[in-house]
């Protein structure tokens, strides 16, 4: 099984805008009234688009390497968000739903297999349903006057 390390960087300085490098897109996350003029999606959005855009990229390959012509394929994810109070119970989606329409002309029992293997073979909605383990390192930076 081959292995593949994913590594973004996020950085804001004093109350500024939050932004994320990755390896070839800068990404802006919201909810900074610093500064509206930045404005972008908030992590939460970023989650859900992350999950569409990996079931479209893996709804497209797994269409044709099963031989199914895809003229388009609609995916609207809709996650609906709990904010407990502190220490009350888990924040987070409660849970998060998907509806696929796919443009194919082939039988529903095909886009059902087509489904099944899409969701087998989808990094995201795998790290989403199942837990997975996360290691945080904190570390303190000092400022030598």
């Amino acid at each position: 099984m081959n292995s593949n390390s994913i590594n973004v960087l996020g950085y804001s300085g004093n109350n500024s805008q939050f932004v994320v490098k990755t390896l070839n897109a800068n990404l802006r996350i919201s909810e900074n009234s610093k500064y509206p003029e930045l404005e972008g999606p908030n992590p939460y959005e970023y989650i859900l688009a992350g999950f569409a855009g990996c079931i479209n990229a893996l709804g497209q390959q797994v269409a044709t390497e099963q031989g199914i012509t895809l003229r388009s394929l609609q995916i609207e994810i809709t996650g609906n968000l709990k904010e407990p109070k502190k220490g009350k119970s888990r924040p987070g989606f409660n849970n998060i739903e998907i509806t696929l329409k796919p443009a194919a002309a082939t039988s529903l029992e095909t886009l059902q297999e087509w489904l099944k293997e899409v969701q087998r073979r989808s990094p995201v909605y795998d790290n989403l349903v199942n837990n997975t383990p996360v290691d945080v390192t904190l570390f303190k930076e000092y400022s030598y006057n």
